[in-house]
């Protein structure tokens, strides 16, 4: 469902070649979510062998990693469940697929800084636990622990 194929040629990176047990393995899902993400329309139609048993291709699998970076970000499944059909729906939607990488970018980045505040609240308590009475207090202060520990 991307829209280059990797170096090589577009056949090869096409072709059904995985059962969904290795697509699992290799994509690290369970068979099940990848039934699921099928069900729900977040893949695009897996190929199936001569017996009607799923065949996952690499580009199959490429899809899979995307999915699992969007995951990541904390994307909505009906989020990503759009995304996908936008990507069916072609270029013209280049515009609202923007958009949505854009939101997605801005939500990641404010997820890292909150990490981050919440590294140095880390820091500054191993730094109390080890004894370090000079320790800096953590650049942000949201809230007391416990102890009276303003973090």
């Amino acid at each position: 469902m991307t829209d280059t194929a990797p170096h090589g040629s577009v056949s090869d990176w096409e072709r059904p070649r995985y059962s969904i047990g290795a697509a699992a393995e290799r994509s690290g899902l369970s068979r099940d979510t990848l039934r699921w993400y099928e069900r729900i329309g977040l893949m695009e139609y897996i190929g199936r062998d001569h017996t009607g048993k799923r065949r996952f291709s690499d580009r199959d699998l490429e899809w899979l990693a995307l999915i699992g970076r969007l995951r990541s970000t904390g994307m909505s499944v009906a989020d990503m469940v759009r995304y996908a059909e936008l990507v069916r729906a072609g270029e013209s939607t280049f515009p609202e697929r923007l958009e949505m990488f854009q939101n997605t970018r801005s939500e990641v980045l404010a997820k890292i800084d909150e990490l981050r505040q919440t590294l140095a609240v880390l820091d500054y308590k191993i730094a109390v636990y080890e004894g370090k009475a000079q320790a800096g207090r953590p650049a942000v202060v949201t809230a007391q622990d416990s102890e009276g520990v303003n973090l």
